[in-house]
């Protein structure tokens, strides 16, 4: 069971057919309640009505041998007295049920004169009804009647009248419920051959909806699965020429698909450039070390000890990059930037701070090796003066370096954030670093909830500007990376 309706489109089939059963079956019965009330009130209308016209001749004194209503082919009328007697009854009459007497003849001995004497002492009793009064209203019951050998359903109406010659008078008058029995056996035939019809049409049209309407979720099924089987992240999924919400998800999907694609070219263009970066060094210190093993008096042990902290170096970057691209967040801690910079600062000559006390939130260690990145840059580039501004601006805490160098082209400003990416100017391995300082300051500013960009300075040089939320005013950042 559970296979069989273990597809999206077969359990909405389901579920659409069940409840359209259920509202079909609610309101199959409440018409037929309603077709059978409507119907049992119009004969039990007509039962009374038959009952008031005989309770009215009665009243009038008519004889029970002329009542006219005991001739009606089609409406049993009995008659008794207070006792229950029967006095008359219709005389086709052969049985009757539902009425409280199931005598269809009439007492023997009984007569006018009879009910004369029983009206005189009738008249003794206290009773609530007045010589030659009809009681309002009727009472009902259901029942049978047998006339000419047929049997058929009634609804029976009692009426009650006061005669002064024969007392208090009982009328039982029947209506045949023949058109109610099947006016409800033809609604229920149309009901038993309709509804399973129109379920019929119900599933069938909501499986043919449901199916088109998944088609291109199956396609983007397929396309995935056969995604994954080749690793190629270059394709895509089909996205349908609608506005729903499958073609929200195929465009969805495709960006992810195009994330994961770029995010895979950046870490294999990472490996290849770190290997090749790691190379250089390496080689460098091995060849030294051979020459040394082969010529000890050519030893150059300044060159081995500089290959070495530059390979240590790179290696330390490399190992925070890849914490940075885990998901790291720095840790919730405040942190005085105008302090950090004097610290970044202290030791270099040509820099001057000029910062007003600005905290935020997040890694104190981070947050100085950004600033060490951005004043190791600098320091490359400028010619005499380098300036670390720190203020508030808005909600923001906004550090400038700023050189007086020849600055970064517009084209460049972006570029020079990414990994192992160096300019002209700066491409000697021994001078220019492996590429990385940017790129680190820049995810470590983004892991912050930050902005690290590049432009132009006043005097001239390149002006980095590093943007934080003030302490207490950014998003909370979970514990991550030591200080």
């Amino acid at each position: 069971m559970s296979r069989l309706f273990g597809s999206v489109r077969s359990r909405a089939t389901l579920g659409a057919t069940l409840v359209v059963a259920v509202a079909l079956v609610a309101a199959g019965t409440a018409l037929l309640l309603s077709l059978r009330a409507n119907l049992t009130g119009e004969a039990g209308t007509r039962a009374e009505r038959s009952a008031q016209a005989v309770a009215s001749e009665l009243a009038a004194r008519t004889p029970l041998d002329k009542l006219s209503g005991l001739d009606a082919e089609d409406t049993p009328v009995q008659i008794t007295d207070e006792d229950g007697v029967l006095l008359a009854a219709s005389e086709d009459l052969e049985r009757i049920t539902g009425t409280g007497t199931s005598e269809v003849t009439p007492a023997p001995g009984r007569s006018d004169a009879d009910d004369d004497r029983d009206g005189d002492d009738d008249d003794r009793d206290d009773d609530s009804l007045d010589p030659d009064e009809i009681a309002p209203g009727a009472s009902f019951t259901n029942g049978t009647a047998t006339i000419d050998g047929d049997t058929e359903d009634y609804r029976f109406a009692a009426v009650e009248v006061e005669t002064p010659d024969r007392g208090r008078l009982t009328v039982h008058a029947g209506a045949p419920l023949a058109a109610e029995h099947s006016a409800v056996g033809t609604a229920l035939t149309a009901m038993l051959i309709g509804f399973p019809l129109l379920l019929g049409v119900v599933a069938a049209v909501t499986w043919l909806v449901t199916g088109r309407a998944l088609r291109p979720v199956e396609g983007i099924r397929r396309e995935m699965a056969a995604i994954t089987a080749s690793e190629d992240l270059r394709r895509r999924v089909p996205e349908p020429a609608t506005h729903d919400e499958i073609a929200r998800l195929a465009r969805t999907t495709n960006a992810t698909l195009a994330a994961l694609e770029a995010s895979v070219e950046r870490q294999r263009a990472f490996v290849a450039d770190a290997s090749h970066e790691l190379r250089s060094p390496i080689a460098s210190l091995r060849t030294q070390l051979e020459v040394a093993a082969a010529h000890p008096e050519l030893l150059d042990l300044d060159g081995a000890v500089e290959d070495t902290v530059r390979l240590q170096n790179l290696a330390a970057d490399l190992l925070l990059l890849a914490r940075l691209d885990a998901g790291e967040r720095p840790a919730g801690t405040r942190v005085d930037l105008a302090a950090l910079a004097r610290e970044a600062a202290a030791g270099r000559e040509r820099v001057t701070v000029e910062a007003e006390p600005v905290e935020v939130s997040g890694s104190r260690g981070q947050l100085a090796r950004v600033l060490a990145n951005l004043l190791d840059n600098a320091e490359r580039h400028a010619r005499e003066r380098i300036t670390v501004t720190v203020r508030r601006e808005g909600g923001e805490a906004v550090v400038g370096v700023a050189d007086d160098g020849e600055g970064v082209a517009g084209a460049d400003r972006e570029r020079i954030f990414e990994r192992f990416v160096r300019l002209d100017a700066a491409r000697s391995r021994d001078d220019g670093g492996a590429g990385l300082g940017l790129a680190i300051a820049r995810d470590v500013a983004v892991r912050h909830g930050g902005t690290l960009t590049a432009g132009a300075a006043p005097a001239g040089g390149a002006l980095f500007a590093l943007r934080l939320p003030l302490a207490g005013r950014g998003p909370g950042q979970p514990p991550g990376l030591d200080r």
